[in-house]
Protein backbone atom coordinates (compact mmCIF):
# COMPACT_ATOMS: atom_id res chain seq x y z
CA UNK A 1 0.00 0.00 0.00
CA UNK A 2 1.10 3.57 -0.68
CA UNK A 3 0.74 7.00 0.83
CA UNK A 4 -0.85 9.49 -1.53
CA UNK A 5 -0.11 13.12 -0.70
CA UNK A 6 -2.49 15.26 -2.74
CA UNK A 7 -1.46 18.89 -3.29
CA UNK A 8 -4.10 21.35 -4.41
CA UNK A 9 -3.64 24.15 -6.91
CA UNK A 10 -4.03 27.92 -6.75
CA UNK A 11 -6.96 29.37 -4.79
CA UNK A 12 -8.01 25.88 -3.68
CA UNK A 13 -7.52 23.84 -0.52
CA UNK A 14 -7.28 20.19 0.43
CA UNK A 15 -11.08 20.11 0.24
CA UNK A 16 -10.92 19.73 -3.56
CA UNK A 17 -9.90 16.07 -3.18
CA UNK A 18 -13.06 15.18 -1.23
CA UNK A 19 -14.42 12.82 -3.90
CA UNK A 20 -11.11 11.20 -4.84
CA UNK A 21 -9.54 10.60 -1.42
CA UNK A 22 -12.24 8.13 -0.29
CA UNK A 23 -11.77 6.07 -3.45
CA UNK A 24 -8.05 5.70 -2.72
CA UNK A 25 -8.64 5.01 0.96
CA UNK A 26 -11.15 2.29 0.08
CA UNK A 27 -8.33 0.41 -1.65
CA UNK A 28 -6.24 0.44 1.52
CA UNK A 29 -3.98 3.39 0.80
CA UNK A 30 -3.17 6.22 3.17
CA UNK A 31 -4.29 9.58 1.78
CA UNK A 32 -3.11 13.00 2.93
CA UNK A 33 -4.86 15.99 1.26
CA UNK A 34 -3.53 18.93 3.29
CA UNK A 35 -4.36 22.58 3.08
CA UNK A 36 -1.08 24.26 2.20
CA UNK A 37 -0.05 26.89 4.75
CA UNK A 38 -2.15 30.01 4.33
CA UNK A 39 -4.61 28.28 2.00
CA UNK A 40 -7.99 26.65 2.51
CA UNK A 41 -8.79 26.66 6.22
CA UNK A 42 -5.15 27.11 7.23
CA UNK A 43 -4.49 30.58 8.62
CA UNK A 44 -0.69 30.40 8.82
CA UNK A 45 1.13 33.53 7.75
CA UNK A 46 3.38 33.09 4.75
CA UNK A 47 6.72 34.72 4.13
CA UNK A 48 7.91 36.38 0.96
CA UNK A 49 8.45 33.01 -0.75
CA UNK A 50 5.26 30.96 -0.29
CA UNK A 51 6.43 28.34 -2.77
CA UNK A 52 9.40 27.57 -0.53
CA UNK A 53 7.19 27.56 2.58
CA UNK A 54 4.81 25.11 0.95
CA UNK A 55 7.60 22.85 -0.27
CA UNK A 56 9.13 22.72 3.23
CA UNK A 57 5.72 21.84 4.67
CA UNK A 58 5.06 19.03 2.18
CA UNK A 59 8.64 17.73 2.42
CA UNK A 60 8.07 17.29 6.15
CA UNK A 61 4.87 15.35 5.46
CA UNK A 62 6.67 13.14 2.96
CA UNK A 63 9.54 12.53 5.35
CA UNK A 64 7.16 11.26 8.02
CA UNK A 65 4.83 9.31 5.71
CA UNK A 66 4.90 5.59 5.21
CA UNK A 67 6.61 4.63 1.96
CA UNK A 68 6.05 4.44 -0.92
CA UNK A 69 4.97 8.06 -1.27
CA UNK A 70 3.04 9.12 -4.36
CA UNK A 71 3.09 12.92 -4.50
CA UNK A 72 0.32 14.38 -6.65
CA UNK A 73 0.22 18.06 -7.62
CA UNK A 74 -2.68 19.72 -9.41
CA UNK A 75 -2.17 22.86 -11.51
CA UNK A 76 0.03 25.26 -9.47
CA UNK A 77 0.62 22.32 -7.14
CA UNK A 78 3.03 21.02 -9.77
CA UNK A 79 5.51 23.72 -8.73
CA UNK A 80 5.22 22.59 -5.11
CA UNK A 81 5.83 18.91 -5.76
CA UNK A 82 8.86 19.67 -7.94
CA UNK A 83 10.47 21.63 -5.12
CA UNK A 84 9.56 18.89 -2.63
CA UNK A 85 11.41 16.39 -4.81
CA UNK A 86 14.43 18.68 -4.76
CA UNK A 87 14.35 18.65 -0.94
CA UNK A 88 13.62 14.97 -0.21
CA UNK A 89 14.11 12.93 -3.41
CA UNK A 90 14.70 9.71 -1.50
CA UNK A 91 11.33 9.97 0.25
CA UNK A 92 9.24 10.12 -2.92
CA UNK A 93 8.48 7.16 -5.13
CA UNK A 94 6.63 9.02 -7.89
CA UNK A 95 5.68 12.59 -8.77
CA UNK A 96 2.29 12.89 -10.47
CA UNK A 97 1.51 16.10 -12.34
CA UNK A 98 -2.27 16.35 -12.64
CA UNK A 99 -2.86 18.80 -15.49
CA UNK A 100 -0.17 20.75 -13.69
CA UNK A 101 2.70 23.12 -14.29
CA UNK A 102 5.80 21.02 -14.88
CA UNK A 103 8.52 23.63 -15.04
CA UNK A 104 12.23 23.62 -15.72
CA UNK A 105 14.80 25.11 -13.35
CA UNK A 106 14.47 28.88 -13.22
CA UNK A 107 11.01 29.07 -14.78
CA UNK A 108 8.01 30.59 -13.00
CA UNK A 109 4.35 29.89 -13.61
CA UNK A 110 3.85 33.26 -15.28
CA UNK A 111 6.79 32.56 -17.60
CA UNK A 112 4.91 29.62 -19.10
CA UNK A 113 1.37 30.96 -18.82
CA UNK A 114 2.44 34.28 -20.29
CA UNK A 115 3.24 32.63 -23.60
CA UNK A 116 -0.46 31.79 -23.93
CA UNK A 117 -2.24 35.05 -23.08
CA UNK A 118 -5.56 33.85 -24.50
CA UNK A 119 -5.60 30.70 -22.34
CA UNK A 120 -6.43 30.43 -18.67
CA UNK A 121 -8.10 32.52 -15.99
CA UNK A 122 -6.12 35.72 -16.53
CA UNK A 123 -9.17 37.76 -17.47
CA UNK A 124 -11.00 36.82 -14.24
CA UNK A 125 -8.10 37.40 -11.83
CA UNK A 126 -8.29 40.51 -9.66
CA UNK A 127 -6.21 42.08 -6.88
CA UNK A 128 -7.29 40.99 -3.41
CA UNK A 129 -7.83 43.26 -0.42
CA UNK A 130 -4.38 42.10 0.64
CA UNK A 131 -2.14 43.57 -2.08
CA UNK A 132 0.16 40.54 -1.92
CA UNK A 133 -2.62 38.22 -3.14
CA UNK A 134 -4.94 37.65 -6.06
CA UNK A 135 -8.57 36.47 -6.20
CA UNK A 136 -10.83 35.30 -9.02
CA UNK A 137 -14.17 36.71 -10.11
CA UNK A 138 -16.26 33.67 -9.23
CA UNK A 139 -19.05 33.77 -11.81
CA UNK A 140 -16.91 33.94 -14.97
CA UNK A 141 -14.37 31.57 -13.37
CA UNK A 142 -16.88 28.71 -13.12
CA UNK A 143 -16.67 27.50 -16.76
CA UNK A 144 -12.90 27.96 -16.78
CA UNK A 145 -12.13 25.91 -13.68
CA UNK A 146 -15.13 23.56 -13.63
CA UNK A 147 -16.39 23.35 -17.19
CA UNK A 148 -17.57 19.74 -16.98
CA UNK A 149 -18.52 19.75 -13.31
CA UNK A 150 -22.17 19.93 -12.27
CA UNK A 151 -23.28 23.50 -11.64
CA UNK A 152 -24.17 22.83 -8.00
CA UNK A 153 -20.79 21.23 -7.27
CA UNK A 154 -18.91 23.92 -9.19
CA UNK A 155 -20.61 26.72 -7.28
CA UNK A 156 -20.01 25.00 -3.95
CA UNK A 157 -16.32 24.66 -4.80
CA UNK A 158 -15.98 28.24 -6.02
CA UNK A 159 -17.37 29.55 -2.74
CA UNK A 160 -14.44 27.93 -0.93
CA UNK A 161 -11.72 29.54 -3.04
CA UNK A 162 -9.30 31.72 -1.08
CA UNK A 163 -6.76 34.39 -2.14
CA UNK A 164 -3.59 33.16 -3.83
CA UNK A 165 -0.21 34.73 -2.99
CA UNK A 166 1.05 36.50 -6.10
CA UNK A 167 4.62 35.45 -5.30
CA UNK A 168 3.69 31.79 -5.76
CA UNK A 169 3.01 32.52 -9.41
CA UNK A 170 6.06 34.67 -10.07
CA UNK A 171 8.81 32.87 -8.13
CA UNK A 172 11.09 30.68 -10.26
CA UNK A 173 11.27 26.97 -9.46
CA UNK A 174 14.54 25.83 -7.90
CA UNK A 175 15.32 22.26 -8.93
CA UNK A 176 18.30 20.22 -10.14
CA UNK A 177 18.86 17.17 -12.29
CA UNK A 178 20.81 15.56 -9.44
CA UNK A 179 17.90 15.64 -6.96
CA UNK A 180 14.53 16.43 -8.56
CA UNK A 181 15.68 14.75 -11.75
CA UNK A 182 16.10 11.32 -10.20
CA UNK A 183 12.48 11.00 -9.05
CA UNK A 184 10.09 9.22 -11.42
CA UNK A 185 7.51 11.50 -13.07
CA UNK A 186 4.02 10.78 -14.39
CA UNK A 187 1.81 13.32 -16.16
CA UNK A 188 -1.98 13.08 -16.15
CA UNK A 189 -3.20 15.37 -18.90
CA UNK A 190 -6.72 16.72 -19.32
CA UNK A 191 -8.04 17.07 -22.84
CA UNK A 192 -10.58 19.84 -22.19
CA UNK A 193 -8.63 22.03 -19.78
CA UNK A 194 -9.33 25.75 -20.17
CA UNK A 195 -6.76 26.79 -17.55
CA UNK A 196 -3.73 24.86 -18.87
CA UNK A 197 -4.54 23.92 -22.44
CA UNK A 198 -3.58 20.51 -23.80
CA UNK A 199 -1.04 22.30 -26.01
CA UNK A 200 0.57 23.84 -22.91
CA UNK A 201 0.53 20.53 -21.07
CA UNK A 202 2.27 18.76 -23.91
CA UNK A 203 4.80 21.53 -24.37
CA UNK A 204 5.85 21.08 -20.75
CA UNK A 205 5.97 17.31 -21.13
CA UNK A 206 8.24 17.68 -24.15
CA UNK A 207 10.61 19.92 -22.19
CA UNK A 208 10.71 17.58 -19.17
CA UNK A 209 9.68 14.11 -20.39
CA UNK A 210 7.80 11.86 -18.01
CA UNK A 211 8.06 8.09 -17.70
CA UNK A 212 4.35 7.78 -18.31
CA UNK A 213 1.53 9.98 -19.61
CA UNK A 214 -2.13 9.26 -18.84
CA UNK A 215 -4.90 11.07 -20.68
CA UNK A 216 -8.23 11.96 -19.06
CA UNK A 217 -11.21 13.31 -20.98
CA UNK A 218 -11.71 16.04 -18.43
CA UNK A 219 -11.81 19.73 -17.59
CA UNK A 220 -9.24 21.40 -15.33
CA UNK A 221 -10.79 19.83 -12.23
CA UNK A 222 -10.98 16.06 -12.75
CA UNK A 223 -11.29 15.56 -8.99
CA UNK A 224 -14.85 16.86 -9.46
CA UNK A 225 -15.77 16.15 -13.07
CA UNK A 226 -14.29 12.63 -13.34
CA UNK A 227 -13.26 11.48 -9.83
CA UNK A 228 -13.62 7.77 -10.54
CA UNK A 229 -11.44 7.97 -13.65
CA UNK A 230 -8.85 10.01 -11.78
CA UNK A 231 -8.77 7.55 -8.89
CA UNK A 232 -8.42 4.68 -11.34
CA UNK A 233 -5.50 6.42 -13.02
CA UNK A 234 -3.75 6.90 -9.68
CA UNK A 235 -4.46 3.33 -8.57
CA UNK A 236 -3.18 2.11 -11.92
CA UNK A 237 0.30 3.40 -11.13
CA UNK A 238 0.97 0.18 -9.20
Amino acid sequence: MATFILIHGAWHGGWCWEHVAPLLTAEGHQVLPPDLPGMGADTSELGSDPLSDWADFVADLASRAEAPVILVGHSRGGLVISEVAERVPDRIDTLVYLTAFLLKEGQSLVDVAGRYPDVGPGAVIQPAADPSCLVVDLEPALPIFYGRTSEALARAAAKRLTPEPTAALTTPVKISAERFGRVARVYIEATDDLVISLEMQREMQAALPCERVITLDSDHSPFYSTPAALAAALLGLF
